[in-house]
């Protein structure tokens, strides 16, 4: 059980900051259970039976999974039978920036909802808006390309996926219908998808720099390849005959989802430790201080926050 108040020393040479972030960031069950946590305030399990279609025996899993990683608190309420409501934590209240940046690139860039999805609200300013990445240090806006990164001390890709303890099949998602984000689970709905993003950004472009880096089957980096494409979220250059001498580059709506990977990797890197060091060092492009995220308000410029957001 890791603590949820404060963070969690990790083991030297195990599983790092990014494979706990991709634990929680990659399963749509957890998204989901965290969306209502915060959005409307459930504790129960009964009340998340009734907002999703999700059965008794996965919802279990997952609260387990979460109190495990201390993002909820278990609280008993009653004995006889035992049970318990989960309380967020201030380690699970952290993750609002990985539900809104989601939230906010669906809006913008994903289709196939079966329902249009709404806007949020900042309450400091009473406008809709659209969550802006800022760079914390100097408090400038900055896009995708302003911003470097390199694996740290405790990084690699073997130490950056998540290991089988921590991984979720998605039990019963294909119908969970218009509250779910269905484009973002392509992109980070398991491990290898989540790795090849993050690959991406970390400069891979042909089919073998994206298999050298992560150790994947052929068969998983070409099915992740065609379907990054698909989606838009990569565009393939080269030979249309030899799919293994393209050249992937990320389009604008792929740069977009970066405040997604950002936060969940910020998030990571705040509550889970490695003796050795952060998995992942950025940098400010062409400044002289490392980078972190900042969420700003489209319409007041605020910094925004967890508890001054509503959906509309």
């Amino acid at each position: 059980m890791h603590p949820p108040d404060r963070p969690t020393r990790l083991g030297a040479g195990g599983d790092n900051a990014i494979a706990f972030a991709i634990g929680v960031a990659a399963d749509e069950w957890t998204l989901l259970v965290l969306r209502h946590a915060m959005q409307d305030g459930v504790r129960r399990p009964e009340r998340w039976r009734e907002l999703l279609p999700i059965s008794e025996a996965v919802l279990t899993s997952r609260l387990r999974r979460m109190s495990e990683l201390g993002i909820l608190d278990p609280v008993e309420y009653d004995r006889d039978p035992p049970r318990c409501e989960y309380h967020l934590t201030p380690r699970g209240a952290a993750l609002w920036p990985v539900l809104v940046t989601i939230w906010a690139w669906e809006v913008r860039w994903a289709g196939g909802h079966p329902e249009h999805l709404p806007r949020m609200r900042h309450l400091t300013c009473g406008n809709l808006f659209d969550p802006l990445m800022a760079c914390r240090e100097c408090g400038d806006v900055v896009s995708p390309r302003e911003v470097t990164g390199a694996f740290g001390p405790s990084g690699s890709w073997p130490r950056s996926a998540p290991n089988t303890t921590m991984r979720r099949r998605s039990s019963g998602s294909a119908n969970l219908g218009p509250g779910f984000f269905p484009e973002s689970r392509a992109l980070i709905g398991n491990r290898w998808s989540a790795a090849m993003l993050g690959a991406a950004y970390l400069g891979a472009h042909r089919f073998s720099e994206f298999q050298r880096r992560l150790g994947a089957p052929a068969t998983v980096i070409a099915d992740r390849l065609r379907t990054f494409c698909s989606l838009g979220v990569l565009e393939a250059f080269g030979d249309a005959d030899r799919a293994d001498r393209h050249d992937y580059r990320l389009t604008d709506k792929g740069r977009a989802f970066f405040p997604v990977v950002m936060s969940a990797i910020e998030w990571g890197q705040r509550w889970f430790l490695a003796p050795e060091g952060p998995a992942v060092v950025f940098r400010h492009r062409d400044s002289d201080h490392p980078f972190s995220v900042l969420l700003l308000c489209s319409a007041c410029s605020q910094p925004l926050s967890g508890k001054q957001m509503s959906v509309v």
